[in-house]
């Protein structure tokens, strides 16, 4: 292998001379080999920071501080970034010290070497195109960095979105297909009162469309970037001017609705918005997780359980007992909303451990909100796809349960009193015989009366008044 001779200011160090990072890259691959997992894993965020690069540079130019030349080979050079072109060279590690400083290098090294092919250069000639005076120009890793992240998370947050849609849909699909599938309700794992395997999946569309809309909520605050503050948000090194025309700029490349922070000595230091993002990315975890519970207890048995759903198979369920079949979509939904959970507390965590004017944390907060984000979009794919569409209904089952079912005795209180309903609930478990054939028996209601006051369908919805019988079990 060929090398080149690369300095910093802790000294020289051989490149490879194919690769297109250099030295301090070089340095945080050997200083963080900490998860395996390097940054070109999000390409999100490699397209983020070289959105930021080309902003700047051809900020840069307009402002009078950088060469046209330059900055056309750094626009040119961010845009292969972009689109992907150079992703194997993004090589650092996603959980870094130094508050994303080797995450910024290796952009601003990845994109000189591309700039200096452009200007007729070899890689590691610096004095033509240099990573920090050119490609870093009017910038530090504390305005790049958090405004890489949010861009990056608008990007993923997008793609969850779509597939939150899906999920919606697919629920939605299944609420409209089982409407008529009348089934016992349950509350506290005991017998309730009647509805509809429809209103059931109906209600989990709802729940997803509501964080839907809490997700876009959060989103807002995550356009406020903090681009111009270099530093520590006092803007030193830059010029009057370069915080508006950055961010115009940063909005054209992007199509992002971006504004600037209006304190960005504030923003360099505060992770709130990510906090906020991370917390509603845990809730729509624990409410899908919840969903996944009672998809896998719906569809429990397929003889000793409730057995009122079927889930599609997906792959035999045991290694020692032929036939079992295992609900593995829901169960590896829960775990990625477990990670999801998880992921908020060590995002909580990071935010609250910030120090006076940096957050140094931020590599581990940018880390878990990418992965949380990639983690759900996937999961929601799989359940929507392989899960969710190909659910069946087991009507029979689902009738059996409401015609044995104590809790009908529910549409006789307003008829009977709670005092009679519950005497006759309890006579019913103790019996093994159903509410209305002691009703018959006991001379409480006629038949006409008792299957109009008892039909299911009456029951799924708000009911008229009626009147109070004063009969009572003898």
């Amino acid at each position: 292998m060929q090398y080149r001779i690369e300095y910093d200011s802790l000294g020289e160090k051989e490149v490879p001379a194919e690769v297109y990072y250099g030295i301090q890259t070089m340095r945080a691959i050997e200083n963080f080999p900490i998860t395996g997992i390097p940054i070109s894993e999000f390409p999100v965020l490699i397209k983020a920071i070289a959105s930021i690069k080309e902003a700047a540079a051809i900020t840069n130019k307009e402002l009078g501080l950088l060469d046209a030349k330059i900055c056309d080979a750094i626009v040119k050079a961010s845009r292969d970034v972009k689109s992907g072109l150079l992703n194997q060279y993004f090589a650092v590690d996603v959980i870094q010290g130094g508050a994303g400083t080797s995450t910024n290098v290796n952009a601003n090294e990845v994109i000189a070497n591309r700039a200096l092919e452009y200007l007729g250069r070899k890689k590691g000639e610096y004095r033509y195109c240099h990573p920090n005076d050119h490609v870093n120009l009017s910038q530090s890793t504390n305005d790049v960095y958090p405004t890489t992240l949010k861009i990056a998370a608008i990007y993923s947050i997008e793609g969850l979105l779509a597939s939150m849609g899906k999920l919606q849909d697919s629920f939605a699909i299944k609420g409209e297909e089982f409407k008529n599938v009348l089934k016992i309700g349950r509350t506290q794992l005991q017998d309730a009162v009647p509805m509809t395997l429809g209103q059931e999946f109906t209600a989990y569309s709802v729940t997803v469309a509501e964080d839907i809309e809490r997700l876009k909520e959060a989103t807002r605050l995550i356009h406020e970037i903090n681009m111009g503050a270099t530093a520590i948000g006092t803007g030193v090194n830059t010029v009057e001017g370069y915080v508006d025309l950055v961010r115009d700029n940063l909005i054209k490349i992007t199509g992002l609705a971006l504004v600037t922070s209006p304190n960005l000595v504030e923003a360099t230091s505060d992770a709130g918005a990510f906090v906020q993002l991370s917390g509603v990315l845990k809730r729509i975890a624990v409410k899908i997780s919840k969903i996944c519970n009672d998809i896998r207890l719906l569809s429990s048995g397929p003889r000793a359980g409730l057995a009122e759903i079927q889930l599609p198979a997906m792959q035999p369920g045991s290694t020692i007992m032929p036939g079992k079949i295992n609900p593995v979509i829901p169960e590896v939904v829960n775990q990625v909303c477990f990670q999801v959970i998880g992921n908020d507390m060590t995002i909580t965590m990071a935010a609250e451990a910030g120090q006076l004017e940096l957050n140094a944390f931020e590599p581990i907060i940018g880390f878990n909100i990418l992965q949380s984000m990639e983690l759900l979009m996937n999961a929601f794919d799989v359940l929507s796809k392989r899960c969710v569409v190909g659910i069946k209904a087991n009507v029979e089952r689902c009738n059996e349960f409401m015609e044995r079912s104590v809790g009908l005795v529910t549409a006789l209180v307003p008829i009977i009193g709670y005092e009679t309903a519950a005497s006759l609930a309890k006579e019913a478990l103790v019996s093994d015989r159903t509410i209305r054939e002691l009703i018959i028996d006991k001379g409480l209601l006629s038949k006409v009366e008792l299957e109009k006051i008892l039909d299911p369908r009456a029951m799924i919805h708000p009911g008229v008044s009626k009147t109070k019988n004063t009969k009572k079990i003898h």
